[in-house]
């Protein structure tokens, strides 16, 4: 049963769909009412684990029809008109400071900065205190967090929406970015092969969660160590067992790589790592892209990574600058997910 805050997010985009069929009926995506309905079972977007298969497939579907009314008219509808998304950064970003910031734009709506200088989320002030006042100031938090566990408090703690924009344990803003890249390239996620090569991180969890809900058979090629945490992996085995995917962990890239229809790959050293650096440069040398990994896989196979890039460790200028990399399409498609993403929260 939904909860009065899912119901007031369902009527108003009842409302406003009706609006859009008046003023434009060539919005199909938008206005299908079954779509809408599914988009508003969750109050939060905090791990695409959270959510069933046709909710992320109906945010994949709203992203892309969000997309291509932004290409073929200029504008979107101002669906988030007078709306004001807060973020809350721990970490610094480039692509999910300025892809939420014009996701909001383009929808109507508003966007509001807010530095760690200017929080200090759970030193200067508490988490709960925090979610509380901000709740009051705007209609859905974003917040960029080192420890997973901090956007957990903020969603406990927040009577409006919050999503997790990054957490050490969770990406998956990042992970419908990559469903809807790799979707645009071969029309499905469905029965294709993924690999990742590198570190079972944050990005990893979220490209492995979404590839288990949608039918995608992905395979980890990590070193002994580095692996998909445990408890993502045993929460995506159910869901591939229901979707018909397949998940495998080995720790050869060039076995991994076979058959692949995408390779995608990330830094081998994240934020809040630093002091492994100097370890980890010598472990993941091995599990680098390059152009002999990649002629190693499909004829059609696309590169991947989240950026930002180390070139020259853990990919080649010659992989990311050449014909087989979506990387920078991969980057723009984080503003058209959120959109979705955003649309499916707001009240």
């Amino acid at each position: 049963m939904r909860n009065r805050r899912t119901t007031r997010l369902y009527h108003l985009l009842v409302i406003q769909a009706a609006e859009i069929v008046m003023a434009d009926p060539a919005v199909p995506a938008i206005i299908n009412l079954k779509k809408i309905k599914e988009l508003c079972m969750k109050k939060d977007f905090i791990s695409i684990a959270d959510h069933s298969p046709e909710v992320l497939q109906g945010i994949l579907d709203l992203a892309i029809e969000l997309k291509k009314e932004r290409s073929e008219k200029g504008e979107n509808k101002q669906l988030l008109k007078n709306k004001v998304l807060g973020m809350v950064f721990q970490k610094p970003s480039l692509r999910t400071r300025v892809s939420f910031d014009m996701a909001m734009r383009h929808l109507g709506g508003d966007a509001l900065y807010l530095s760690p200088n200017e929080i200090g989320l759970g030193q200067r002030e508490s988490i709960a205190d925090v979610a509380r006042v901000l709740a009051g100031y705007v209609d859905v938090v974003m917040a960029r967090v080192f420890a997973h566990q901090h956007v957990l408090d903020l969603s406990h703690w927040s009577d409006v929406p919050v999503i997790n924009g990054l957490s050490d344990y969770d990406h998956p803003c990042q992970g419908m970015a990559d469903a809807l890249t790799i979707v645009e390239k071969f029309g499905r996620l469905k029965d294709l092969h993924v690999t990742f090569v590198g570190d079972g991180n944050n990005v990893a969890v979220s490209l492995l969660h979404i590839c288990s809900k949608l039918g995608a058979h992905f395979t980890l090629a990590a070193p002994e160590g580095y692996d998909i945490p445990e408890k993502a992996l045993k929460e995506s085995q159910e869901f591939a067992s229901k979707s018909g995917a397949s998940i495998r962990t080995i720790r050869d890239p060039h076995e991994a790589v076979k058959s692949a229809d995408v390779i995608y790959t990330d830094t081998w050293t994240s934020m809040g790592q630093e002091e492994e650096t100097e370890r980890r440069i010598k472990v993941f040398p091995p599990y680098q892209v390059n152009n002999k990994l990649v002629a190693e896989a499909s004829k059609d196979v696309i590169v991947m990574h989240c950026l930002p890039a180390h070139r020259g460790q853990e990919i080649t200028d010659d992989v990311a600058d050449g014909p087989h990399s979506v990387l920078f399409p991969q980057a723009h498609n984080r503003m058209h997910a959120q959109k979705a993403i955003l649309v499916s929260l707001f009240r």
